[in-house]
């Protein structure tokens, strides 16, 4: 099978089918603590945060998931136009595809096109990385999109469950390292659903990565979406929950705080504003998502998109606010309590 019929595989599931973790994200085992004395004004508190050293709107980044195929053009174009508008990060889905098959170069380089100014990702696989990503497939990867920053996916779980999927891994680590050593740009690492390991992190950072997104357990799971690929459908795998839940895979990660600095994004089920914020005040410093993006897309394009983000941008400023903070940066562990 074609990755770009792969793809196309991907994007459908995802949006007509149940492909979410039945395991939580563990983000409803807190709560807020109210500060009934905020000494706080609702209309000086600000949802901008600070990502790579760049300033953005609102501390979400569109994760990556589109591209490849034709459907994807059109996709990739949209989120382009919206995160160009609301000065919002956007990482592109895995160039894999680009690399083996040129037709497809468009539904990545129209990012660039209706988003001149945004900041753009860059995305390949881990798998690979194995013996080093050669000068010029590198160069064409940055240039198609003029990216900012490279992000390489971890996602060993998917890629055993895919009938098509890779089965080595080993290599992957010194791949990035020497990925790190000789790319320009900063290196977001990131996992694709099941979560990242503080040992795990801890490696990458010896590397030299810039970012890790956790993209923890408890959204979409990506097994799930293989296994109903299959013939026969596979719905009840042990591999479908397999992961580790975003909350402590945050707090995990996060703990590396102290020996290390990087820029950590919290991903994997976010849904909603309360995630974001809870996210946050974990450890992250950014969250990110993708499922609920291309669903919204696909059910009133940039209209119904932009109408959420609005809504999102007002639920937070007015958690900010209930919290006693004037941004996402004063945000702590202390303003949630266990329930």
């Amino acid at each position: 099978m074609s990755i770009q019929k792969r793809k196309k595989d991907h994007v459908q599931l995802t949006l007509g089918e149940d492909v979410n973790y039945l395991k939580s994200t563990g983000f409803e085992q807190y709560d807020f603590i109210h500060n009934a004395l905020p000494e706080t004004n609702f209309n000086e508190v600000s949802t901008h945060t600070s990502l790579l050293g760049r300033t953005f709107s609102f501390p979400l980044f569109i994760s990556s998931m589109t591209g490849g195929y034709s459907g994807g053009v059109r996709v990739n174009s949209e989120i382009a136009e919206f995160c160009e508008r609301w000065n919002l990060p956007f990482g592109v889905g895995s160039q894999r595809v680009m690399l083996e098959e040129p037709d497809t170069v468009k539904s990545f380089s129209v990012v660039r096109e209706r988003a001149p100014e945004a900041f753009i990702a860059a995305n390949i696989g881990g798998a690979q990385c194995i013996g080093g990503i050669s000068e010029k497939d590198l160069d064409l990867l940055i240039s198609t999109i003029r990216a900012d920053a490279l992000i390489i996916h971890l996602n060993p779980l998917q890629e055993l469950m895919q009938p098509e999927g890779d089965r080595n891994f080993c290599g992957i680590e010194e791949g990035i390292s020497d990925l790190v050593e000789s790319c320009s740009l900063p290196i977001i690492v990131k996992e694709t659903g099941a979560g990242i390991s503080k040992e795990t992190a801890h490696r990458l950072l010896k590397c030299g990565v810039k970012g890790i997104d956790v993209a923890g357990a408890g959204g979409t799971s990506w097994s799930r979406i293989e296994n109903l690929r299959k013939s026969p459908v596979s719905e009840d795998s042990f591999f479908n929950d397999w992961g580790i839940p975003t909350s402590e895979s945050i707090l995990q990660v996060a703990s590396l705080r102290s020996d290390f600095s990087f820029n950590l994004i919290g991903s994997g089920g976010i849904r909603t504003t309360a995630d974001m914020v809870k996210a946050i005040a974990l450890g992250a410093n950014f969250t990110a998502t993708a499922a609920p993006i291309i669903r919204l897309l696909h059910e009133g394009g940039i209209d119904k998109l932009e109408k959420q983000f609005h809504l999102w941008e007002e639920e937070m400023r007015m958690i900010l606010t209930l919290l006693g903070c004037q941004s996402t940066d004063q945000l702590r562990t202390y303003h949630l309590r266990k329930v």
